[in-house]
């Protein structure tokens, strides 16, 4: 008798402490999902500029030299301009000869046509927009540039992420944070302690198409936090 009467208390006092071990359960499970956005405008820190042009004739001797003496003017152009000689490389020419192509088109004005390409990698990105700004100059030397958006595309990129990484996470958990604290106040709570946390992928993109050497730097990050009561 007295064996029953204890085990009767000993489940009196668990269902009393039931609803309590419940409650505390759920406050635990309460929590909220929010982002923190960090964006920054960064400077390119190093240019790769092709500078591709062209040289037609009907004689191959001519051309090729003609194609010299435009890659001298060009390396001396660039040179003159503060850019480094271990900088430029140059690649070799492409020569197409519309005799030999048989499925090419055979009225071209000249048998033979030249492409040449004198590649600058650089960190002196300014160097570059400034040489850019004046590419008539070797225009009025006779030299046919070519000017293709595609296949010799000049590429502006930012290599330092690494130096603003640890910053940027700061300033996107903070912001996240914020937006944590924000809801929990509209929703009569205060936050907890995080419970899970995940860094975006950083992204770089030009600003605008119109300077692709202005960068835009973006990371996001995702975190839950508990709430309280």
């Amino acid at each position: 008798m007295k064996k029953t009467i204890i085990i009767s208390a000993a489940i009196v006092v668990a269902a009393t402490m039931l609803p309590v071990s419940v409650m505390k359960f759920k406050s635990y499970d309460r929590t909220v999902d929010v982002k923190g956005l960090c964006e920054r405008e960064v400077k390119a820190d190093k240019a790769i500029w092709p500078i591709s042009f062209k040289v037609g004739g009907n004689d191959l001797a001519t051309v090729l030299a003609q194609t010299d003496r435009n890659s001298a003017e060009i390396l001396s152009f660039l040179k003159e301009g503060g850019i480094d000689e271990s900088c430029i490389s140059i690649s070799t020419p492409e020569i197409s000869d519309k005799y030999a192509n048989e499925y090419g088109n055979n009225d071209r004005v000249f048998r033979y046509l030249l492409t040449g390409v004198i590649t600058v990698c650089t960190s002196d990105v300014d160097a570059v927009l400034e040489l850019q700004g004046r590419q008539h100059e070797l225009l009025k030397k006779g030299i046919t540039l070519v000017n293709n958006n595609w296949e010799h595309k000049v590429q502006f990129n930012f290599e330092a992420l690494n130096d603003i990484k640890p910053e940027m996470i700061e300033e996107a958990t903070a912001n996240a944070l914020k937006a944590a604290e924000k809801f929990a106040k509209d929703s009569g709570s205060s936050i907890g302690k995080i419970k899970t946390a995940t860094q975006g992928t950083f992204s770089i993109e030009d600003r605008d198409s119109y300077t692709p050497n202005i960068k835009k730097v973006r990371v996001v990050t995702y975190i839950t936090y508990y709430l309280k009561k």
